[in-house]
């Protein structure tokens, strides 16, 4: 068990406090040290804590069952000590050294707060209507407001009542208020977020009516919500992970770019396009193949599931032969079986459907045809579709991709084994990836699954879930969403949120629109250009321009590859967000906090993407907590300002961080042909960062739990300037399990406007002169010692 420090801190009751339900009526409270019970005259509270930042709160109405099952929370509550307790006639206070909890009897009121400072309390907590059983808490005035999952709403939601049912909205662009990710997800500009913990349908009210309060509302289930507190929010957001899981290490192939479309209709077209890639040397490390491989039609043939051999004859023989090319394969499947499919006599006599009210298999229309739903709350259906994945694997399948999991189509009237579409809808996707993860880990313990999902649910993340968009309008205003969704997702614990690169919805020829989302794409987790058939979405059919600009795009992603995998295992050991809100580095500046037209990539990268059609220059606010270089150009830029910056056709508006050590790789065709013993390192130096330090994490790239199981090399780099000199000193520490090798390593100083009167390596001296203020120092660094590179500069 993990143990923390509990302190009592004295918190001074107010002299008056609106009452949150004038009819409720304390009883008694009971230290059962898992928790503890405050009985009131209509039900019961439930109080346990998971850490000294984050405490839970539970209603039991009277007459009801506490329902204890939580499809999100995978942490473990800790035992309550009474002697960090305090209960005087009108109060009782729960203090830890950070979260505390404080109830006033008379008239009942619950309040939170974290290291003395009121975060948040009940306003009229738990109450009911004919419709919806709710939970309200109160807000200052002055809040700004996240959350909600993946929405178009801008960055501050304050003022809207979302609807907590996962659906997708085809060809959205600057505004969607209900999309494939619905989460009750609520987080703060006061740096604290509530999660309201909870499967069935309902809806998060973010103050709409403006009377300074968050309304939970939902149809059955659990009373329960989570209040999480943070020093800073990338440590709101660490807690919020361990609470929930953290994402596994993706397959490093999964930073390089993708070959897809709606779809490929054969063999034939799927090794044209991989032959194309390679003839234009433009790298590629996988192949999505969408409808096409289990049926010629759209329509009719979903839930086949198996391979349609008139269009691929030879799948198994393809997809062996790309992997010898390092080419993995992705093939995308569907919890519908239609009545039309092959699958259907055997899924109905199995009885692995949703069911009707007397237990028949219930149908329904949609667009694909008359179907049922894989009933995967069925130990059966489960383990049916299970099976499904396990022979995909066998033929040499190396990713899955699960579409139209929110369901698209779920019949509120549709029964499963646990219950009602409408109490498991929105957990659908999280469970149907949650089967896959799994299953790997049964059948195929030592890889790592790549599982492309367009719903889930608050914990999805901890099951490898790699989620996108949706079906985004292919034009300006669907580009122009995509920031914000990748922002909110990101700090909602779903790190991997990304697009379809150019768009999906629509047949637009614009070959600029292209060209700035695919270098948008190069600072997003995922490169993987889709869209309909009608336009190309592959750079190897698009105009030589388009072209030759998204070439460019794929190699700086591929070099980046280094910088991105370290991105992964931070995400990874703290649920850090690869793409970050500028109010992370100025909470208290705020104008940024309804900002999603820039963003840091990791620590070190500040993005200014291009969202509107010829734009000449563009705007970009500089945090003030770094000096900033143009990546491009080298060029000095003093934060704390917004400077007009002159956009190019081929880049977008790149800055890194003084005082960085950026990791980059050599060209490559695919990420088999990485090789991280090679390294040009890149450190951008400033006289005004006097220490620096990074770490580069490198494993093999698909072993599961790598670090867990001591597979692995971490490799540190700092920096210290003084009036002399300049020194880079580097360190290695590996897993238990970790064959260390010597790195060649291009050392490549940056803002070196002086000329070195020495340059040490180790003991051996060496010459070098800056060149455009550019100092190279090539090393050979024997990874066992500690190495130390002094340049003398006076």
């Amino acid at each position: 068990m993990k143990h923390f420090r509990l302190t009592f801190l004295l918190l001074i009751l107010p002299a008056f406090v609106i009452a949150q339900n004038s009819n409720r009526i304390f009883e008694t409270m009971t230290n059962k040290k898992t928790h503890l019970e405050i009985k009131v005259n209509d039900g019961a509270y439930k109080i346990r804590l998971f850490s000294n930042k984050i405490i839970e709160t539970s209603f039991i109405p009277s007459g009801e069952e506490d329902v204890k099952i939580s499809h999100a929370v995978v942490l473990k509550s800790i035992l309550i000590d009474n002697r960090f307790l305090k209960e005087t006639a009108n109060s009782l206070v729960l203090n830890t050294e950070g979260i505390s909890l404080q109830i006033q009897k008379k008239p009942f009121q619950i309040s939170y707060f974290y290291k003395g400072n009121k975060i948040t309390s009940e306003k009229t907590g738990y109450s009911k209507d004919s419709i919806h059983q709710k939970i309200q808490l109160n807000l200052t005035k002055e809040e700004v407001l996240y959350g909600g999952g993946a929405r178009v709403l801008g960055m501050n939601r304050r003022g809207n009542r979302l609807q907590l049912y996962n659906r997708a909205h085809y060809g959205y662009e600057t505004r969607s208020e209900l999309m494939n990710f619905t989460l009750p997800i609520v987080l703060s500009s006061k740096m604290y977020m509530l999660h309201f913990d909870n499967a069935p349908i309902g809806f998060l009210d973010l103050d709409s009516k403006k009377d300074n309060s968050i309304t939970y509302e939902t149809i059955s289930g659990r009373k329960t919500y989570q209040v999480i507190a943070g020093d800073s929010w990338i440590d709101l957001i660490d807690s919020y992970t361990n609470l929930t899981g953290k994402q596994p290490l993706p397959p490093r192939w999964t930073f390089g770019n993708f070959s897809s479309r709606f779809g490929y209709h054969s063999q034939k077209e799927t090794e044209t396009t991989i032959d194309k890639f390679k003839e234009d040397e433009i790298p590629v490390d996988a192949v999505i193949l969408d409808l096409y491989w289990f049926g010629k039609e759209i329509q009719g043939t979903m839930g086949n599931l198996e391979v349609y051999k008139d269009s691929f004859p030879d799948m198994k023989g393809m997809i062996s032969k790309f992997n010898k090319k390092g080419i993995k394969t992705i093939l995308i499947t569907e919890p519908f079986v239609l009545t039309t499919s092959k699958k259907w006599e055997e899924v109905a006599e199995k009885k692995i459907l949703g069911k009707d009210s007397i237990g028949n298999p219930y149908k329904f229309d949609f667009y694909f045809g008359n179907t049922g739903l894989i009933d995967i709350y069925n130990p059966e259906g489960k383990k049916w579709f299970w099976n499904i994945y396990r022979e995909l694997r066998n033929i040499g399948v190396q990713g899955v991709w699960g579409d139209l999991g929110e369901p698209e189509v779920h019949p509120s009237r549709l029964l499963h084994e646990t219950g009602t579409a409408d109490e498991v809808h929105n957990i659908y996707g999280h469970d149907w990836a949650r089967l896959i993860f799994e299953g790997y880990q049964k059948d195929f313990p030592t890889e790592r699954p790549f599982i492309l999902m367009r719903a889930g649910a608050a914990g999805s993340q901890r099951f490898g879930m790699i989620p996108w968009s949706g079906d985004v309008n292919r034009s300006w205003g669907g580009l122009q969403s995509q920031p914000e969704i990748a922002l909110q997702m990101g700090m909602q614990g779903l790190g991997y949120m990304h697009s379809d690169l150019g768009g999906f919805a629509g047949d637009n020829l614009d070959d600029e629109l292209y060209t700035r989302w695919l270098q948008y794409g190069v600072f997003q987790p995922v490169f993987r250009p889709h869209a309909q058939e009608g336009v190309a979405s592959e750079p190897v059919f698009r105009s030589d321009k388009a072209r030759g600009f998204a070439k460019k795009s794929i190699e700086l992603r591929y070099k980046l590859l280094p910088y991105n995998y370290n991105l992964a295992f931070q995400n990874n050991q703290l649920g850090t967000p690869f793409m970050r809100p500028l109010f992370f580095e100025e909470s208290e500046n705020k104008s940024l906090h309804s900002n999603s037209k820039a963003y840091l990539w990791g620590n070190d990268f500040l993005i200014s993407p291009i969202l509107k059609r010829g734009i000449q220059t563009q705007d970009v606010y500089f945090p003030k907590t770094a000096t900033w270089f143009n990546f491009y150009s080298g060029e000095k830029i003093a934060g704390g300002q917004t400077k007009n910056i002159k956009v190019l056709e081929s880049t977008i508006p790149t800055f890194v961080r003084a005082g960085a050590f950026i990791p980059m790789a050599s060209a490559m065709q695919n990420t088999e042909d990485y090789d991280a013993n090679f390294i040009e390192l890149h450190y951008y130096h400033d006289a005004a960062v006097s220490k620096s330090e990074r770490q580069l994490y490198i494993d093999n790239g698909l072993l599961s739990n790598a670090f867990e199981k001591g597979n692995y090399e971490l490799l540190h780099f700092g920096a210290s300037f003084t009036k002399r000199c300049l020194e880079i000193d580097f360190e290695a520490k590996f897993g238990e399990n970790w064959n260390p090798k010597n790195k060649d390593i291009q050392l490549v100083i940056h803002n070196v406007d002086w000329i070195p009167k020495k340059i040490k390596v180790g003991r051996k001296r060496v010459r070098s002169s800056p060149k455009q203020k550019i100092l190279r120092i090539p090393l050979t660094w024997k990874v066992a010692r500690k190495l130390k590179v002094k340049i003398t500069y006076n």
